[in-house]
């Protein structure tokens, strides 16, 4: 993926037009849209620009670090995923929980059908009563 490429898929994900992105940098917007059509080179100084401009680095630009299926959120969206990774996290838990606490009710049920089987069905033994 060319760095013009780069350039534009990041400003789409964010949201910014091209006229935004040239009033962020001081260009027209022709100056700009020939920037991200890869007919103007790009100077080390502007690519830095358009990196800050963008929240990445200009050696990402340079390196094609950036995907097009990576997505962008804004600091409150991811707050609000890592809350909701947390609450969901913890009803696992709790479901885990519930889980465990059902297989040990399972088991003393079954033991107790059991001691009742024996209880009916195995003769008792002949015991002394002891008088008191």
């Amino acid at each position: 993926m060319t760095i013009s490429s780069q350039i534009r898929l990041l400003r789409q994900q964010k949201g910014y037009s091209q006229e935004n992105m040239a009033d962020m940098l001081g260009l027209s917007t022709t100056a700009y849209g020939d920037i991200e059509r890869g007919k103007t080179d790009v100077t080390i100084s502007r690519l830095q620009q358009i990196a800050t401009a963008l929240g990445t680095t200009a050696a990402q630009l340079l390196s094609g670090e950036i995907l097009p299926h990576q997505e962008l959120y804004p600091a409150e969206v991811v707050h609000q995923v890592e809350i909701l990774k947390t609450a969901q996290q913890r009803k696992d838990l709790e479901i885990e929980k519930l889980r465990m606490e059902v297989a040990y009710w399972k088991r003393k049920a079954e033991e107790m059908a059991l001691v009742e089987v024996v209880r009916h069905f195995v003769p008792p033994t002949d015991r002394n009563r002891i008088g008191f």
